[in-house]
């Protein structure tokens, strides 16, 4: 389900005479300036976004800005946190906008996603539960475990998170160079793809014949479609966009 409506998000809407190099997804992939100009921008905004966090979960840890209370620092690099935020989030749907169906089949926007996930829960946590005991140890240069165990998840997943996103422009575990049966090719959900892909080179195939001039000999029907077990995938074309 989520395949089809990707698939119709970067080849119909906008297009015209059904060509989905013209939908509006197809012409912002396709963009030399302004693609640039959005990917540096949600790169740079993303090294503002994490570096405040990384401030404040090193406060955590007590293992920088000791003497300065958690609170202190927190009011200071949070509206910087914030702004950070509301520009990844708007730059980042325009970038999966781009080529929502390369992303949706990509193992790494999968596993970004999954530690982008545990971020955020690990936020609403410290927020809700954690940080509710701050009077206690706001001011202490060690705080408690709890505190330090918040830090060191939100460190990991956002060094995750950033290290998944800049290996998205790499075809390793593409689904055109992924074997059948492995991990990544479920991960993935690379049966629909592959599926489609098959078809599409079956209708340019007799496509071709027919323009060619070429019918079946009587009694002879179209071969069947092979399954993604049978055929062999095609190459990986080189990736340039990452998150």
């Amino acid at each position: 389900m989520l395949h089809d409506l990707f698939n119709w998000l970067q080849t119909v809407p906008g297009a015209v005479d059904g060509d989905p190099s013209t939908s509006w997804s197809g012409q912002l992939g396709a963009s030399l300036h302004f693609w640039s100009l959005l990917e540096a921008t949600h790169v740079v905004t993303l090294m503002l976004f994490a570096g405040t966090i990384l401030v404040v979960d090193l406060r955590m840890l007590g293992l920088a800005f000791r003497s300065t209370p958690f609170s202190t620092l927190n009011n200071r690099v949070l509206p910087m946190t914030i702004i950070g935020f509301v520009v990844l989030v708007l730059t980042g749907i325009l970038l999966f906008a781009s080529e929502p169906l390369k992303y949706y089949h990509s193992v790494w926007f999968r596993a970004k996603m999954i530690f982008l996930a545990v971020a955020a829960i690990n936020i609403f946590w410290f927020h809700f539960r954690t940080q509710k005991t701050m009077a206690a140890w706001d001011t202490m240069e060690s705080p408690p475990a709890p505190v330090k165990l918040a830090a060191a998840v939100s460190i990991t997943s956002w060094i995750l998170v950033i290290l998944f996103g800049r290996l998205i422009a790499f075809t390793w575990f593409d689904c055109g160079s992924t074997k059948p049966g492995s991990f990544a090719y479920g991960f993935a959900a690379c049966e629909a793809a592959m599926r489609e892909s098959i078809a599409a080179e079956k209708a340019a195939a007799e496509a071709e014949k027919a323009a060619a001039g070429e019918t079946p000999a009587a009694g002879e029907s179209p071969a069947e479609t092979p399954t993604p077990e049978e055929t062999p995938a095609p190459a990986a074309s080189p990736g340039k966009k990452g998150e």
